[in-house]
């Protein structure tokens, strides 16, 4: 079996969740700040970058960071070009891990329109898609945001996602479609049963070999999203933890029996910088494993 079968056997039936590492320019500084990194004590953005990857190489050298329970990981686009021990990030989290590697590939958000925030143009998408292929990468993650329960936003965000999806699927890889309803929505379980009956439509489109992951927050009804996760062109559906502590996150997804994780910010939740390696290991040891158990 080749290394990209393994891979899609693991993403598709693996026991696990899949870790979200990829903190882009947007969202570093905050990640760093709950880490105890401060801004002072980076002078740049070069330095912020050098920052997040030493996290993240910390993380992924963690005793418990292997696929007997973290499955796949999200990486951020700079992160690919990284080495750990001498090897290129994606190449070290397979071989050494047995964690599948993904690639952030959106570029942020637009402002709000409609209720919701599209991507922002990928212009070199095509020369970043076929850097990923080469370089080790099953899928990519692309996100979108949905605010408010807005039938035309909602289908234009989907629509966005899914023309995405085909260029991914061209280049050989497969994407984690990531249209979130922000948790804070007052409309947030209408705005979910919207996304549903798109979705579906969309799914309806794909070819008979054109698979897609689908990442969604966890919906305020347990199992709404149960006909995605049957759908023939579904490898899995992952949950995002939007803001929602670990505990909380973990007890709303345990909830949803066909969604598995994949958090950041839940993930991450209590690690600090100057935490002796004992320390750190011991305190994500102890997320990963809740988040394994809600997964499973």
């Amino acid at each position: 079996m080749s290394k990209t079968s393994d891979q899609h056997v693991q993403m598709n039936t693996g026991a696990g969740f899949i870790a979200a590492l990829d903190q882009s320019g947007g969202s570093t500084p905050k990640a760093l700040g709950l880490y105890g990194v401060d801004s002072n004590d980076y002078d740049s953005e070069e330095a912020m970058f050098d920052e997040i990857q030493k996290m993240r190489e910390r993380i992924i050298l963690a005793d418990d960071f292997t696929g007997k329970k973290v499955i796949g990981a999200i990486l951020f686009e700079r992160t690919m070009g990284e080495s750990i021990d001498g090897k290129k990030v994606p190449d070290y989290l397979w071989e050494n891990c047995n964690v599948v590697p993904f690639l952030k590939i959106d570029k942020g958000l637009e402002d709000e329109a409609d209720g919701v925030q599209m991507m922002k143009p990928m212009p070199t998408l095509d020369a970043t898609l076929q850097a990923a292929a080469k370089a080790g990468i099953y899928g990519t993650k692309e996100r979108s945001v949905i605010n408010t329960a807005n039938a035309g936003g909602i289908e234009k965000v989907v629509a966005q996602q899914f023309e995405v999806a085909r260029q991914v699927i061209a280049a050989g890889l497969v994407p984690i479609i990531e249209p979130e309803v922000n948790i804070h929505s007052e409309s947030k379980a209408e705005a979910e049963d919207m996304l549903k009956a798109a979705i579906l439509k969309h799914l309806d489109t794909l070819g008979d070999s054109d698979n897609v992951m689908l990442k969604l927050t966890i919906p305020n009804v347990a199992g709404l999203y149960d006909d995605l996760a049957d759908h023939a062109r579904v490898v899995r559906v992952v949950a995002l933890s939007g803001g929602y502590s670990t505990d909380v996150a973990c007890e709303k997804l345990s909830q949803n029996t066909k969604m598995i994780a994949s958090f950041s910010r839940a993930l991450t939740e209590g690690l600090q910088r100057a935490m002796s390696d004992a320390e750190f290991n011991t305190a994500l040891g102890t997320n990963i494993d809740k988040i394994y158990r809600a997964s499973i």
